[in-house]
């Protein structure tokens, strides 16, 4: 499958906490933190989730 880069772009202060566990769950600790997944639906409806705290580098 695909693989894609998911970069952390925004703080988590002040964020839900379900948002946070998201950014747990995707291995994003800190800001500008890039990690790498396969594109599978579980982890692209993760990503849209946190859209506006993440930003897909490709």
């Amino acid at each position: 499958m695909e693989t894609i880069k998911i970069k952390q772009v925004r703080s988590r202060i002040k964020c839900p906490a379900v948002q946070k566990r998201t950014l747990d769950a995707l291995g994003l600790r800190k800001m500008n933190q890039i990690v790498e997944h396969t594109a599978t639906p579980q982890i692209l409806g993760m990503v849209e989730k946190v859209k506006h705290l993440v930003v897909v580098v490709e």
